[in-house]
């Protein structure tokens, strides 16, 4: 008669990470691993009416992302190209 709800995974994920990391046991801890994996927005089931949606342009609104639609969110080769480092120059011969 009084059995107690199942608690919701996201609420159950912020009880664990409610408790202080070095006071976690380890049971703990892998009970909030899989928690955050299991709740990652790539790992949910998609509605496949949700996804046709998504992919007819949701019934108009505004366009969003970059104007190539390269799916890169706006970076541009140049840009990543940027972070690369630079290449260490061999040292000069000694001049006698």
């Amino acid at each position: 008669m009084n059995e107690p709800q199942p608690v919701s995974p996201r609420r159950r994920l912020q009880e664990l990470l409610a408790i202080p990391d070095n006071r976690r046991t380890e049971a703990q801890w892998d009970e909030l691993n899989e928690l955050e994996i299991s709740l990652a927005p790539v790992n949910q089931a998609v509605d496949p009416d949700k996804q046709r949606q998504r992919s007819n342009g949701g019934g108009g609104g505004g366009g969003g992302g970059s104007p190539g639609g390269d799916g890169r969110s706006g970076r541009s080769p140049k840009s990543r190209k940027s972070s690369m480092r630079p290449q260490k120059r061999p040292p000069r011969a000694a001049e006698s």
